[in-house]
């Protein structure tokens, strides 16, 4: 997975978290260098908006047109209305980034291509921009809530044991105990509502499944 990262004088969470990562990033000192580049050089543009998010946004439009790739923005929180709304945006990270949630979201574009919207009944989980919709509206997940939502529905009918779970959604070196699977499970019943909680299916002494 090659990384084309912008501006090359990225800010020390970014590179951090990219390390952390295990990623190298190719710096660019100027978006208009992508479109130089041919497509098989890099598989995913990262750009951080900074202190000109307007301006960065509309070279993303022009750019992610050109080049067709797909462009993960690290913004700060009060920039993500304009994010949104943004055309050429692919996905987006809250600065400062994670390294785990960073390697998760590039793993995804990385490998998503022609990923479907995943649909069950009435929710919808759109895999490359991670929007979720419930009855046609949106529905508030947290990265890792809707990380765990995708993979029991991409799972369902299975069990899982929350020791899998953790594994599977989580990552090998989480740390954390089983009590966090719980604590998501509760939220996203929560979320989901009385009538549609019971997707959510708890098997006594062994884990969920969904459905």
């Amino acid at each position: 997975m090659d990384i084309a990262l912008f501006p090359d004088d990225a800010t020390e969470p970014t590179l951090a978290a990219l390390a952390r990562a295990g990623i190298q990033p190719a710096a660019v000192e100027a978006l208009s260098d992508v479109s130089l580049q041919t497509a098989a050089d890099w598989s995913i543009l990262v750009v951080e908006l900074g202190d000109e998010p307007m301006r960065r946004l509309r070279q993303i439009e022009a750019i992610g047109a050109e080049s067709g790739l797909p462009v993960l923005v690290v913004a700060d929180a009060e920039d993500l209305p304009l994010v949104e709304r943004a055309a050429g945006v692919t996905d987006f990270i809250l600065a400062p980034a994670q390294a785990e949630e960073l390697k998760l979201r590039l793993h995804r574009l990385h490998n998503s291509g022609g990923e479907e919207v995943l649909v069950y009944k009435d929710l919808t989980l759109n895999p490359l921009t991670y929007q979720a919709h419930l009855a046609k509206a949106p529905l508030d997940l947290t990265f890792m809530e809707y990380e765990l939502m995708r993979f029991l529905i991409e799972h369902q009918g299975r069990v899982w044991t929350r020791e899998q779970l953790l594994s599977k959604v989580w990552g090998y070196d989480y740390y954390g105990g089983a009590r966090t699977v719980d604590v998501h499970i509760r939220r996203l019943r929560a979320k989901l509502g009385e009538e549609r909680s019971s997707w959510i299916t708890t098997v006594r002494s062994v884990g969920y499944r969904w459905g």
